[in-house]
């Protein structure tokens, strides 16, 4: 989704003009709630969106962490809130793309019924790295070497059913290649054992690796989003490199529960839109690896959301992958 500032900033500007004038809106202190620790990239994008709302709005915006279950207990949250504006918070390709169906019957709640989307805001390129030993230098010849070495190669991910995990499993199905998926309990953990050859490869988010690559210690062989980043201009997509259809990349939005009148979810709109587009914000957001999004209208984010889930079943199906 391409970053549409200027037009997205018209339609917003437009789509609030019938509710600048609700009354008494906002009269109270603003709950975000968020999904990850404090000082975490997500509650970075949280705080500083925040603190924009706030100066914007008039009241107070407190950001609250709840933690846990691959972000479903602060989802939970948001969907049982009242939908009365007050209480707003953030979703990811966790919770509204893979764990519907990697948690299935047991998710708490329904990724589409029970919140109203308001937009995207930011999402992380994520980078495949191999380790220097591994004779390749592109996402072809990283098909024929696994092919050619079946289930000898191994990839580390951040956890069974992250982005990380399911990129990885994706490029199997699209390549019809077989590697080990070696999952750890954070990407921190999985990164030595990268440097130290112990796994082979990792498909990760670029913060997490990038004086790595630099130092020449990993070797980066491509990106897994459609679009190049800008940190790493020469790592060419994978969807240039002969996997049309690979498209994997690690996304923040912001939702209200269901049932949230149509005229608040649009003035949240138009406000974090506003929000992304001040210079200090997206300093602020760049400088941790996040790619600020202002594309998304709450219509083309709910669509977005759709075909998340629906890229995402097959993948986790085919991957057998289990809630942790």
């Amino acid at each position: 989704m391409k970053n549409l500032l200027a037009p997205a900033f018209a339609a917003a500007l437009a789509l609030s003009t019938s509710v600048w004038g609700q009354a008494g809106f906002p009269a109270k202190p603003i709950r975000i709630v968020t999904l990850t620790a404090a000082g975490g990239a997500l509650d970075i994008v949280a705080r500083s969106i925040g603190q924009k709302l706030a100066e914007q709005m008039g009241q107070s915006v407190l950001v609250e962490n709840r933690l846990g279950a691959g972000g479903n207990v602060g989802a939970e949250v948001v969907a049982k809130a009242a939908p009365d504006g007050y209480t707003i918070g953030m979703n990811t390709v966790s919770t509204h793309g893979i764990n519907p169906a990697l948690y299935g019957a047991g998710l708490p709640f329904d990724a589409i019924r029970d919140f109203a989307p308001i937009t995207l805001v930011a999402e992380v390129k994520n980078v495949v790295v191999v380790h220097p030993s591994i004779p390749v230098t592109g996402a072809q010849e990283l098909a024929n070497y696994a092919r050619a070495n079946p289930r000898k190669l191994s990839f580390g991910s951040a956890g069974s059913g992250t982005s990380q995990h399911l990129s990885g499993e994706l490029f199997k199905m699209q390549t019809g290649t077989e590697m080990q998926h070696i999952p750890y309990k954070g990407a921190a953990q999985a990164i030595p054992d990268l440097l130290s050859g112990q796994i082979h490869l990792m498909f990760v988010s670029i913060p997490d690796v990038l004086p790595h690559i630099r130092s020449g210690k990993l070797r980066a062989i491509g990106v897994t989003s459609r679009e190049r980043s800008g940190v790493l201009p020469d790592a060419a997509p994978f969807a240039e490199q002969g996997l049309p259809d690979f498209d994997v990349r690690a996304w923040f939005g912001m939702m209200a529960p269901a049932a949230t009148p149509r005229e608040i979810v649009g003035r949240y709109y138009s406000e974090i839109v506003k929000a992304l587009a001040l210079q200090e914000v997206r300093a602020r957001l760049s400088g941790v690896g996040l790619d600020p999004v202002t594309s998304a209208s709450p219509e083309q984010f709910a669509g977005f959301i759709r075909q998340e889930i629906a890229k995402w079943a097959p993948v986790v199906k085919a991957s057998g992958a289990k809630a942790d």
